[in-house]
């Protein structure tokens, strides 16, 4: 009869010890601030996508237009260059950020 309190005694202390060492990962709680913050962030990187794609057509677009339209002027042809450039390395950067920010939550 002891030994059996003095079991029951041990796993009640044990599983006390736990509980104050390990009580977040016990009961798996996510602060309420803490996933309104991630909520936020998953908007702002949605809407970064959606405006980027528009605005990197448009700007390559405007540089198409300026290499057209130069009528032979060497320095709106760079320019035009330097712009469709610009843009689409713009736009590439930006979905590497998401490629990135997608293989981080995944380890996460």
């Amino acid at each position: 009869m002891k030994k059996v309190l003095l079991y029951i005694f041990l796993i009640l202390c044990l599983s006390s010890i736990f509980a104050i060492c390990f009580g977040n990962q016990v009961y798996a709680a996510t602060p309420k601030l803490v996933s309104k913050l991630e909520n936020a962030f998953n908007n702002i990187e949605s809407w970064i996508l959606k405006l980027s794609t528009p605005a990197a057509a448009v700007a390559v677009g405007t540089g198409i237009f300026m290499k057209k339209f130069s009528f032979g002027d060497e320095e709106r042809i760079r320019t035009g260059k330097k712009i469709i450039r610009s843009s689409l390395f713009s736009y590439a950067f930006i979905l590497a950020i998401d490629l990135i920010l997608s293989a981080i939550k995944s380890l996460i």
